[in-house]
């Protein structure tokens, strides 16, 4: 080892205690961690955006993922976790479990639904849709923000009148 320690030049550590910090007052750095059940948004890939639950742990770097495929359309396959993108919700099952197991689990908890309900899954949904728009209703867009802004420069206008 290539640093030496030299104990009569050691200088005396403060505990959390000396400073006046209590241990249980200390947050926790992570609340989002790598485990079986954890609902994650994939965010690269041929399943970029689509949700999937952690099934097991390969090794640091990888994971088995899975849908399941009837509700979300992923299948169970390994991915990277730097693809990954975890959520606050976690299903309650064991790791490796089985496809049912892991459905059952989700509609149990109802994990699917609140995560519907989340702002986070809200601008997903926004931004699918704004990608499958057509020419047309870009241009339908584009008039009604037309409007709405006149109308409200117009009303500006009589306030400040």
């Amino acid at each position: 080892f290539w640093l030496k320690v030299y104990p009569s030049r050691a200088l005396p550590v403060p505990s959390l205690c000396t400073l006046g910090y209590a241990a249980a007052a200390m947050p926790a750095m992570f609340t989002r961690f790598v485990e079986p059940g954890r609902l994650a948004l994939i965010t690269y890939g041929p399943c970029a955006g689509k949700m999937c639950t952690i099934i097991d742990i390969v090794d640091q770097k990888r994971v088995v993922v899975d849908g399941p495929e009837s509700v979300t359309g992923v299948r169970r396959h390994m991915m990277p976790v730097k693809r990954l993108s975890l959520t606050d919700f976690k299903a309650n099952i064991t790791r490796g479990a089985r496809e049912k197991t892991l459905r059952l689990a989700l509609e149990k908890d109802g994990v699917m639904k609140k995560w519907s309900a989340t702002s986070w899954a809200k601008k997903v949904a926004a931004k699918e849709v704004r990608a499958k728009m057509t020419d047309f209703e870009r241009f339908k867009l584009m008039v009604a923000r037309k409007k709405r802004s006149s109308e409200v420069k117009e009303t500006v206008k009589k306030i400040k009148k």
